[in-house]
């Protein structure tokens, strides 16, 4: 996917973020996605992710290929999910895989969404 078109993604998720009324002065899990066509490229990639603030979690889909969900503690901001973005985009490609974008959950009124 190309970086103009994360950006306008981006933008537009963070914008309905801040309408749903989002609070953006907290740190958040933010959640990377992406495909693979097999575990041991997903394995490989979400080796390359380490710290205390990554959680990567591997599993296989329905119909065969495998998934990534790593999940990043920060703020969300656009500036900080688009250069994770790059990082992320720069591991998971050479190893066949696809991002799938990512996603934040929102509590609201003591309830996660």
């Amino acid at each position: 996917m190309s970086t103009a078109v994360q950006e306008d993604l981006s933008s537009s998720v963070l914008r309905r973020m801040k309408e749903g009324g989002f609070d953006f002065s907290r740190f958040h899990p933010i959640e990377f996605y992406a495909i693979f066509p097999d575990e041991e490229r997903a394995r490989r990639a979400a080796g390359q992710f380490r710290g205390e603030s990554l959680n990567a979690q591997v599993s296989v889909r329905d119909d065969g290929a495998w998934y990534l969900e790593l999940s990043k503690v920060m703020y969300a901001t656009h500036g900080g999910i688009g250069d994770f973005e790059q990082d992320f985009e720069a591991v998971v490609e050479p190893l066949g895989g696809i991002i799938e974008g990512w996603g934040v959950k929102q509590e609201i009124r003591g309830r996660l969404v």
